[in-house]
């Protein structure tokens, strides 16, 4: 690949640091019916009418079940140091339960084998949102079950590559999983403003994330790190009126709080208990359950997009509380250009959280890329956006944050969820129909930002 040729290259990275990526395995790897794989929930989302944009599905996406090793190349030539991807549930344990699929197990394992022989740390994600569907129709994360399923498969996990695997996170945004798709029912399994149920599903998530920290402990990969990663978001109200300053104090418990309260300070928020107590949600908290979720973890990871900006607005389903329409710039996803937000997030998280590794999981933006036949797909708006964040990150870790490592969202263009495949977050562009990867300006001139970086702080010697 040529030279990056633009951007300014960011400072102030320790030598340790972990450069990365992200993908999550619904996203990329296709093969839906392949190797032994049962269905998922999105699976049979994905194909509902109207769900998807275009009624576009990831039966097949980017192929990465089968271009795998090309794409772990990809990496290698990045000079990535980490590599964040997830195991999908149904393809090492089709019913959710019960025997393990090997043919499924098999990849992952040559996965993570081809990760370490490239000299890049595998950190996997146990659950990027694919149920498998048999667990579905025994109720899903509503059935409290699920949650001890969920730590069975993650005991299974770590016996078979905690060998190999130093990183683990049990969950991708369970605030996604919980009040996306049962709130505002656009992702799987798909509700509609089902308050109860979506905090019964926020509670077993947690429950879950808890439970797979006891197996991790108890298992094999004992001395492994292991937390989770929450989307995370500064809050502002839009005035300085006494409505706006309550909606931002609901809506930081509401994103926030609510996830991060429980597992670090073992306790839900008090504010929000109270106003979810319409929702009887103390009937799905059992004694002993929050002594669970705070099993103490070793890191946390950080996805961050951008900060809210949210008013007062007593018809919104969100508790009363509106997002504002932001202004310029805006990436394709119609999200704001915050990156001095992320300062003012990690700070918040060391100030009231404590003093823990942060990987920052996810950050990265969508923009309607467009390749010419050429060999580079032209992004500068991209460019841009990863050197204001990472000249944020820097300045956190100046500022005493203990930033262990950064990854882009995502490595390749992908299906976004509900949006399809219309918006392009990858470092690489996926032509679809040829399943060619193209570098993206960006992926060249975060590969040169990376040799920068150990340029100015070089490893010491062995």
């Amino acid at each position: 690949m040529e030279a990056g040729g633009i951007g300014t290259f960011v400072s102030g990275f320790p030598a340790d640091f972990g450069w990365g990526t992200a993908t999550s395995a619904y996203q990329i790897e296709g093969a839906v019916d392949e190797g032994g794989r049962g269905q998922s929930i999105w699976d049979i989302f994905s194909h509902e009418s109207g769900r998807i944009e275009r009624g576009e599905n990831a039966d097949i996406s980017c192929d990465h079940y089968h271009h795998w090793q090309e794409d772990l190349d990809l990496m290698a030539e990045l000079g990535l140091s980490v590599y964040r991807f997830s195991i999908a549930w149904p393809r090492v344990m089709p019913d959710g339960k019960g025997p393990l699929n090997e043919e499924g197990v098999g990849f992952y394992s040559g996965l993570i084998d081809g990760l370490l022989e490239r000299g890049i740390t595998p950190f996997p994600t146990l659950y990027h949102w694919d149920l498998p569907q048999a667990l579905e129709e025994e109720g899903g994360w509503m059935n409290r079950d699920t949650s001890q399923r969920f730590a069975e498969y993650a005991a299974a996990m770590f016996e078979r590559f905690g060998d190999r695997v130093d990183l683990w996170l049990t969950h991708n945004e369970p605030w996604v999983a919980a009040f996306v798709a049962y709130v505002a029912g656009e992702h799987a399994p798909g509700g509609c403003e089902d308050w109860p149920l979506a905090l019964r599903v926020s509670h077993h998530l947690l429950l879950s994330h808890g439970l797979a920290v006891q197996a991790l402990r108890a298992s094999r990969a004992a001395s492994a790190k292991i937390g989770f990663a929450p989307n995370l978001q500064p809050v502002h109200p839009l005035t300085g009126s006494p409505e706006d300053a309550e909606a931002a104090r609901i809506w930081d418990g509401f994103q926030n709080r609510w996830f991060l309260d429980p597992v670090f300070k073992g306790s839900y928020p008090e504010d929000m208990l109270a106003e979810y107590e319409r929702f009887g949600v103390e009937e799905a908290i059992e004694d002993g359950d929050l002594a669970v979720i705070s099993s103490p973890v070793d890191l946390l990871g950080v996805n961050f997009y951008q900060q809210a900006t949210v008013k007062h607005d007593p018809d919104s389903v969100f508790l009363g509380v509106a997002g504002v329409p932001t202004r310029p710039p805006l990436t394709d996803m119609g999200w704001a250009v915050t990156p001095e937000a992320l300062h003012e997030l990690l700070l918040r998280l060391k100030r009231d959280y404590g003093d823990f590794d942060i990987y920052i999981t996810e950050n990265g933006a969508a923009y309607p890329d467009e390749w010419d036949g050429g060999d580079i797909v032209e992004d500068p708006k991209r460019v841009d956006f990863i050197s204001r964040h990472l000249e944020s990150l820097s300045q956190a870790i100046a500022d005493g944050v203990n930033v262990k490592g950064y990854c882009v969202w995502a490595l390749l263009d992908n299906f976004e969820w509900a949006k399809g495949y219309d918006k392009r977050f990858g470092l690489y562009y996926v032509d679809y129909p040829t399943q060619r990867r193209i570098p993206k300006r960006s992926a060249l001139w975060y590969r040169d930002q990376i040799a920068a970086s150990r340029l100015a702080t070089p490893q010491e010697d062995e």
